[in-house]
């Protein structure tokens, strides 16, 4: 790790209530997050990252003693897309997390016990609201841009539509607008499985095992949809790693094994009901819904219409991957198509990969050209 970029998340407390689009209000909360680069004195050149739903605050760089750097590294640091010699890069953990920001695991302060699922229903524009908090504690009053990928690309186009004015421009990755009924199913099937194993006791887990076993199964299925048909037959095929074993059932194909682990891993760093709450907030996500609302954000006071006259100016990339079948181009196209009929000025690549879905973390050449381009082409 010698020579690598060392950071730290830091914990914003926020002792002041915060209400949820449902209405429910927690007294206050705590906001996990990073910084990158340095904003300059026109407070001018922030960039704020928006995670997908495994994602964290922690987005690129190393902590100290880890092995691996942040989860998106390959795409934030001094020369790279989001250039932190150029740039002041922001990356929080969503609301409803389990990595620092309040969450069904946080303890509430009422009852000393964690919330479980006592915990307020979730929606995107919980997670927007929660940001502009930190961006308000930051000094931050308005964004170079707004970027993300798949669950983070739904943040962005949230938080550009209910406030254009924050915002010169947005990059959205491998989204949609909203989930089709394949989405919804994938997501509904991981969730049975938690709420399927006899350890998760109605989210009232915690100080005990949690539902490991459900949690496992929910992380293999979501991970089957990130990548390609073609990527995993070449990378697994119908290769045996355990070719004597007698074992009935044992899994013995090497992709057995891989989803194996990949469950195993995932258990040890994510908390079943943050799971159950995130995927349902993605599930209900309707940005046409939203942005044709005139309805007040109850607490806050203003309206959510947008103006359109405010995206005359603004800029916007959006980028699909050809393999992705979890989220495929043509919802990409949906985006870039409402954009455009906002008077945004939106560009738009659909990228020939056979990462599937994870391309926007694993296949990060082409992209880092794209966003390299399009943010110089701001100013």
């Amino acid at each position: 790790m010698s020579g690598q970029a060392i950071t730290e998340t830091r914990i914003l407390p926020v002792d002041r209530p915060f209400r949820f689009e449902s209405g429910r209000t927690l007294e206050r909360i705590d906001i996990a997050y990073e910084t990158y680069g340095c904003l300059n004195e026109r407070r001018d050149n922030a960039i704020l990252i928006e995670h997908a739903l495994s994602g964290d605050a922690h987005a690129a760089f190393y902590h100290e003693g880890d092995k691996k750097p942040g989860w998106w590294d390959c795409m934030i640091g001094p020369g790279k897309a989001f250039d932190t010699d150029r740039y002041f890069v922001i990356c929080s953990n969503v609301i409803g997390g389990c990595k620092g920001t309040t969450g069904p695991a946080s303890i509430d302060p009422a009852t000393g016990s964690p919330y479980g699922l006592t915990f307020p229903t979730l929606t995107i524009r919980d997670m927007v609201e929660v940001q502009r908090i930190l961006l308000k504690h930051l000094g931050i009053d308005r964004l170079k841009c707004i970027a993300g990928g798949s669950m983070g690309g739904m943040q962005t186009l949230q938080f550009f539509c209910d406030y254009p004015s924050q915002f010169e421009s947005f990059i959205c990755i491998a989204s949609a607008m909203k989930h089709s009924a394949q989405q919804i199913a994938f997501n509904e099937v991981g969730r049975r499985a938690i709420m399927a194993d006899p350890r998760w006791n109605n989210g009232n887990y915690y100080g005990d095992i949690s539902p490991e076993g459900g949690l496992s199964v929910a992380r293999m299925i979501g991970h089957i949809t990130y990548i390609s048909e073609k990527m995993m037959q070449e990378k697994f095929g119908r290769i045996r790693k355990d070719k004597d074993s007698k074992a009935i059932f044992k899994p013995s194909f090497e992709v057995e094994h891989y989803l194996d682990y990949q469950g195993v891993s995932f258990v040890k760093r994510f908390d079943a009901n943050s799971y159950l709450y995130i995927t349902d907030a993605i599930d209900n996500f309707d940005l046409m819904a939203s942005i044709s609302s005139k309805e007040r954000f109850r607490g806050q006071g203003r309206d959510r219409g947008v103006n359109f006259s405010d995206l005359r100016t603004k800029k916007g990339l959006v980028i699909s991957f050809s393999s992705d079948w979890l989220y495929p181009s043509s919802q990409s196209k949906e985006i870039v198509r409402l954009f455009s009929a906002l008077n945004v000025q939106v560009s738009y690549t659909d990228i020939t990969t056979e990462h599937g879905h994870d391309a926007f973390l694993t296949d990060y050449r082409r992209p880092s050209e794209l966003i390299r381009g399009f943010l110089s082409s701001l100013g």
